[in-house]
């Protein structure tokens, strides 16, 4: 017990240096209210508007979806700007614009280098507070937002979500969903609009949130300049009805066109001010945070009831739910919910350990430092605090209940909330499964560069010391992937990776994963199209722990023959998973088509039949073969020592066997043709396909730059598609990208009826291009772009660590971060033009419609 609450002592003393933190809070005389935070560790700053309404404050309105269908307008033009210009302005200062809304709030915010803060506010002051809401773009818009519903509904696990939602509340506006019903969305009017964002969008009424490298002095002024100019309005109180209490379960089971079960329990429990939260979030913790989990060690493990399952607290304001979630066949959903509740039942009879809270507890302070990593993950936790709960200290004193835990506590909380008359169960079915359904109970800057050491038998060690958050991050990858797999063992790699992090020589699954949870750490593996490995993240003083279950797992796995088989199940059932999203199965058919024979064909998560031929035989021999000191490459970034943690890191090399693996260079020529493949869903994707660099061909930059001109809310595509003529709510370009090979990509979602205009647009697209018509304003939006994304992209030491490792792993420089901007701005408007001539032609093309 002393060495407990020796333990917890140690957490929140490490977190008291974020609590000293300098927050300045202040109100203008108009009512809204300021939160600045000065931090420096990055050069970039997050800045965040946080109006006080959301789907629930809609009165009259409820299921219209105002608050979403607002946030969607308040880019489209104010009193000074044109709609695009809001945007482009954003990506000309190297910026990320964005919102969401949620049932209580809505956001708005710019993540920008720190120089550039006073654009931001400037930028969200006029969209917040004196937008015009032209009357075409609310037309325009309805239709898009029109098609993000319809995405929800072929979404099914938005579809098992509204379920939970509309069956845990009766009287509750949470049971309306945040973008509306369908047919309630569509009779807004522009009026409707306009007069709820007069209503609602006072100052008084909103939160200025702003984190990062900017000047405090400039910035108040900016603040009061841009915001303080708006005069405090009339602000009436919505009445949101409190939730009737519950008296009995509740159920709704859906059957409908899936390939697996999804299945959710859920209780009502209170909001997250309430005294209970903290005991009620440790037993989430406890029960389903982690393989090492109860309800993961008891029904995935040993039942092999499930693939996945989880738990969690979701708890905004006055009223929340406790909520296990899990994905299992659907001959054996009835099964797991009846083994999640006796899984609870037990707890509530013989409690919790003392071991399991405090590996729970260490599990909350890693999650709350790793929160701070960005600065817009600061931001977002400031406006939390002020405005869901009303206190910006809240977090202080939260920890300081947390930390007076008691596993009886647990209990008690397990006891008075998770109860059966308290229950909601829903699921989501195939339509097969409907016969069989039984009813059963279910802050110093960092330096960015990395020094490279490489050892006598050719493994590579790249050190990056950053003492900015108590935070390490190790990884360790190789190359691989499907490069390296035999035809008939596709996914081979991936299963490969998924089972080095689990039973080893000298420790189970269940030991592994409770060897890095009980220290709040994480431990998994990563795979992909030409790399594979291992990662742990764990704090600062849990190294030791990290560098053992890596070195364990890549030097002593077991490959077991029954462990293979779970995570096949699992491997499997993922795939299928997949199948239920249209544009997934979209993109998987287009490789199909566009690879051909060429390994890239199926993505690195495999496919069913290689899958189902792994035998823990290919496992060992593609282990040995791949895991090999010269195919090494162990990255470490973070809060340590070299002098004292390095020979620990060398040492571990040093014990890789020798070997190389050279990637292979497969023959590829590009399928083409016109395909259509038919699905039952309500939109239809469509998706041109062509020839791409690979990451070490000389024009990989152009590449880079051509996806940013043809994505993004700034782009001529998007203006034209959505914008413009609203014939798809997404519309954009990707890469599959290989070291020699590749594959550029166009896509988007429309309506069936509409899917060919779509098409006509990519081809008036790629021919502006081809025909020199990019501008030179466009080029410069999005190397600025491209730029600020790079470094707003190595904020963390796991970002930075698996870009060194991956850069090494493909020969390319380790710290290649500083060579990114001058190939960037290299590109020239002629080497676009170059670009789209020499890929973007019909004879190379392959062409995709997922449609009803």
């Amino acid at each position: 017990m002393p060495q407990k609450n020796s333990s917890r002592s140690r957490d929140l003393a490490l977190l008291e240096s974020l609590w000293r933190e300098n927050i300045e809070r202040y109100v203008l005389p108009n009512g809204l209210a300021v939160l600045l935070k000065h931090d420096t560790a990055a050069p970039v700053a997050s800045v965040q508007v946080w109006v006080k309404t959301g789907s629930i404050h809609e009165g009259a309105h409820l299921g219209a979806g105002l608050s979403h269908y607002l946030e969607h307008m308040l880019f489209k033009g104010t009193e000074r700007r044109a709609g695009r210009e809001i945007s482009a302005t954003v990506q000309a200062h190297g910026g990320y614009i964005n919102a969401y809304t949620t049932f209580d709030r809505t956001v708005y915010y710019i993540d920008v280098p720190g120089e550039h803060t006073a654009v931001a506010i400037d930028l969200l002051a006029d969209a917040t507070l004196h937008s015009t809401l032209p009357a075409d773009e609310v037309a325009k818009e309805k239709d898009v937002i029109l098609r993000e519903i319809d995405m929800c509904l072929d979404d099914p696990d938005q579809r098992l979500g509204q379920a939970l939602f509309e069956t845990a509340y009766r009287t509750h506006p949470y049971r309306q969903p945040i973008i509306g019903h369908r047919d309630v969305f569509a009779a807004n009017s522009r009026d409707d609009l306009v007069a709820y964002y007069r209503e609602r969008y006072a100052p008084n009424n909103l939160v200025v949130v702003i984190v990062g490298d900017f000047e405090p002095a400039a910035t108040r002024a900016a603040i009061g300049q841009h915001f303080g100019a708006v005069a405090r309005r009339r602000l009436a109180p919505v009445l949101v009805p409190d939730e009737t209490p519950q008296l009995s379960r509740r159920d709704q089971h859906l059957f409908e066109d899936v390939q697996v079960s999804r299945a959710g329990l859920g209780w009502q429990i209170p909001g997250l001010a309430h005294e209970d939260m903290p005991a009620l979030d440790m037993l989430a913790m406890v029960l389903g945070h982690g393989d090492s989990s109860l309800l993961w060690q008891s029904i995935r493990e040993k039942s092999r009831l499930v693939h996945t399952i989880d738990a969690m607290t979701w708890s905004p304001g006055t009223s929340g739910l406790f909520y296990v979630s899990f994905l299992a066949d659907s001959d054996k959903r009835a099964a797991a919910e009846t083994a999640v509740l006796r899984e609870i039942a037990r707890l509530v009879t013989k409690g919790v350990s003392p071991r399991a809270l405090a590996k729970a507890v260490r599990q909350a302070v890693t999650s709350e430092v790793n929160m701070r990593k960005t600065m817009s993950g600061q931001a977002s936790r400031l406006g939390s605090a002020e405005v869901v709960v009303g206190d910006v200290n809240y977090t202080r004193r939260y920890f300081e209940r947390l930390a007076a835990l008691k596993p009886a506590d647990l209990q008690r909380a397990a006891k008075k909330y998770l109860v059966p008359e308290k229950l909601t169960v829903v699921s989501s079915n195939p339509k097969a499964a409907a016969a069989k359904t039984e009813t059963a109970a279910a802050s110093a800057s960092a330096s960015l560069d990395f020094e490279e050491i490489k050892l006598p038998n050719g493994a590579r060690l790249l050190l990056q010391p950053n003492r900015c958050l108590p935070n390490l991050h190790l990884r360790l990858a190789f190359a691989g992937g499907p490069l390296f797999e035999p035809a008939d063992r596709r996914g081979v790699c991936a299963l490969m990776s998924t089972l080095l992090a689990k039973d080893t020589k000298k420790r189970t699954a269940e030991q592994v994963a409770q060897a890095i949870e009980e220290v709040g750490g994480t431990f998994n593996d990563f795979s992909g199209n030409n790399s594979f490995g291992l990662y742990a993240e764990v704090l600062p003083g849990d190294a030791a722990r990290a560098l053992e279950l890596i070195a364990d797992a890549v030097l002593a796995p077991a490959f077991k023959s029954d462990r293979l088989e779970i995570e096949r199940e699992g491997a499997l059932a993922s795939l299928r998973e997949a199948m239920d999203d249209p544009v997934t199965v979209g993109r998987k058919k287009l490789r199909e088509k566009f690879f051909g024979a060429h390994p890239f064909a199926v993505e690195a998560g495999g496919n069913e039949a290689g899958l189902t031929a792994v035998t823990p035989a290919d496992l060992k021999t593609l282990h040995a073969k791949l895991a090999v000191a010269s195919n090494a490459v162990l990255a470490v970034a973070g809060d340590f020592d070299p002098k004292r943690l390095a020979p620990k890191l060398k040492a571990f090399l040093a014990k890789l066997p020798k070997g190389a693996a050279k990637y292979p260079t497969p023959a590829f020529a590009p399928g083409v043709g016109e395909f259509v493949e038919p699905q039952p869903r309500q939109q239809a994707i469509v998706f041109q396909a062509f020839p791409g660099p690979g990451l070490l061909a000389p024009d990989y930059y152009v590449a880079e730059v051509a996806e940013e001109l043809f994505s993004g809310m700034s782009s001529n595509l998007f203006e034209r598609v959505r914008e413009q003529k609203s014939l798809a709510y997404f519309v954009r370009s990707s890469r599959v990208t290989g070291l020699r090979d590749g594959m550029f990509y166009f896509y988007a979602g429309t309506s069936p009826a509409r899917y060919g205009e779509v098409l006509e647009e990519f081809a008036l697209e790629i021919a502006r291009v081809q025909g020199g018509g990019v501008t030179a304003e466009e080029l410069r939006r999005c190397q600025t772009r491209l730029k600020a994304g790079k470094r707003m992209g190595m904020q963390t030491n796991s970002a930075r660590a698996m870009q060194a490792a991956l850069n090494a792993v493909y020969g390319l420089p380790v710290n290649d971060w500083r060579n990114y901007d001058a190939h960037i701005d290299g590109v020239a408007l002629g080497d676009l033009q170059t670009f789209a001539r020499k890929y973007f032609t019909t004879a190379q093309r392959a062409q995709l419609v997922v449609k009803p």
